[in-house]
């Protein structure tokens, strides 16, 4: 019996434990919301996740009886490579890893630690990845897949023409509010990442089919509080990301596009077009609404990639090259 009341004490003693460090932890994420919510002024989005980023971390420490406040850099690190255990890409443990940084920098600088454990943190290394995009002429045929005689038909081309036109996030079109079009003056004013406002230009194309859909869109009943929206559904409220997403990659596999694509397409397809048109590389970050350069570079490599094939296709020397291959 003494052996048993001690087993029982010392189960007491880690559910006790497993307790303060669950209120510890819900005590520092609330504050960490408040934070970045007020002070970095992170969208819903945004927020949603940092947070599930987060608590993958806090469950890990959790579940190895560590607190966020005592973890070293050697429980990141264990940290790290179960997020590679379990399957995570390497891109995705990178955008964790980078929530992670973020968290332990508030923790740093809010007192609740003295040293940052992620200092010396490393992110797995990324192979070249560049985006899929999509020409003119496919973006033609994304258009031309849409069945006009259905209702919603119009608004899903203006919705193509905006996001190729406009290089917007899926989520500033889904929220693209009537009151923010100047098609006047032809740009649109656009409440990006962080409640940054940025001024982007909209092509002629794109207006024409705005004001086609505003036909239709006028003879819908329209939910109260969802007047002011762009783009609605068949029940007269905004639309989602989801939505939208699902849309496009349908029109895709009827337009016969072989390529991976979302609404996040049309957005590399619109920066990379500007950019073989000869766009200056600031001018891209400013529409696209990039806080870093570092982000809009990408573009750069998407374009010195197609440079290469437009070389190894059409010079005289490559041509002829295959021409002999033929021969033999």
């Amino acid at each position: 019996m003494p052996r048993r009341q001690g087993n029982d004490t010392k189960t007491g003693k880690i559910q006790n434990k497993a307790k303060m460090i669950q209120k510890e932890q819900d005590n520092i994420i609330h504050k960490y919301i408040r934070y970045m919510k007020l002070q970095r002024n992170y969208s819903g989005n945004t927020l949603e996740a940092y947070i599930l980023d987060i608590n993958k971390l806090l469950k890990f420490l959790k579940d190895n009886g560590i607190s966020p406040e005592t973890a070293k850099l050697s429980d990141i690190q264990c940290f790290a490579a179960s997020l590679h255990d379990i399957g995570i890409s390497p891109r995705s443990q990178c955008r964790i890893l980078s929530g992670v940084r973020a968290f332990y920098k508030y923790l740093y600088l809010d007192g609740y630690i003295k040293d940052d454990p992620t200092e010396l943190l490393e992110s797995p290394k990324l192979g070249d990845h560049l985006p899929e995009v999509l020409t003119t002429e496919e973006v033609d045929r994304l258009e031309q897949a849409i069945d006009l005689s259905k209702w919603e038909g119009q608004r899903n081309k203006a919705i193509i023409e905006v996001l190729f036109s406009c290089g917007l996030r899926v989520s500033e079109l889904v929220n693209l509010k009537m009151s923010a079009l100047y098609l006047d003056e032809q740009f649109v004013r656009i409440m990006g990442k962080g409640n940054k406002e940025r001024l982007v230009p909209i092509s002629e194309n794109a207006i024409k089919q705005l004001k086609y859909w505003f036909i239709d869109r006028s003879q819908m009943n329209i939910k109260p509080g969802e007047e002011d929206y762009v783009f609605l559904n068949r029940r007269g409220a905004h639309l989602t990301r989801t939505m939208i997403l699902i849309m496009i990659k349908r029109l895709g596999a009827e337009a016969g596009i072989q390529k991976t694509i979302s609404p996040h397409t049309l957005r590399h397809s619109f920066a990379t077009a500007l950019l073989e048109g000869g766009a200056d590389l600031r001018a891209i970050q400013s529409m696209l609404g990039h806080e870093s350069i570092g982000t809009t570079e990408i573009y750069t490599h998407i374009d010195t990639h197609t440079l290469r094939e437009e070389i190894l296709n059409h010079h005289p020397r490559n041509i002829a090259a295959k021409d002999n291959k033929v021969e033999k």
